[in-house]
């Protein structure tokens, strides 16, 4: 059986720091957005240059804060440039970590956190 991974989502409280988040200081675009406000939910659908999964934001109106579960680490996304993408996040009101690298070898990644507390790890594209 062949499979294929198509999207992740997101529950999210501030839709509009989360898409300022994902589409200026990342690349993503707005795909779509369905508004349900007789359900009181909306569904907005990231894509990411270069990948087919995209990120399904889901906004609830009334909903309390959400905790992220501790089996939940992160997502992870590539760059060419990591070092100026790490100077980009730094720069930025987000919560970014130094430069790290396994075992202590040469620095691939670091980790961004989003408005509702999602972490990103940024790797050095391969």
């Amino acid at each position: 059986m062949n499979q294929e991974l198509v999207e992740i989502c997101l529950r999210v409280r501030d839709l509009e720091a989360t898409l300022d988040f994902y589409t200026n200081l990342f690349d993503f675009e707005v795909a779509s957005r369905r508004e349900f406000p007789e359900n009181k939910f909306d569904l907005i659908y990231l894509n990411s240059p270069g990948s087919s999964v995209q990120i399904e934001l889901t906004y609830n109106y009334d909903a309390e804060p959400y905790t992220i579960g501790d089996g939940f680490s992160h997502l992870g996304v590539t760059v060419d440039d990591l070092e100026k993408m790490h100077e980009i996040c730094k720069d930025s009101d987000y919560k970014t970590s130094e430069l790290k690298g396994l075992s202590g070898g040469t620095p691939s990644y670091f980790f961004v956190t989003d408005p509702d507390g999602y972490r990103i790890e940024v790797k050095r594209k391969k």
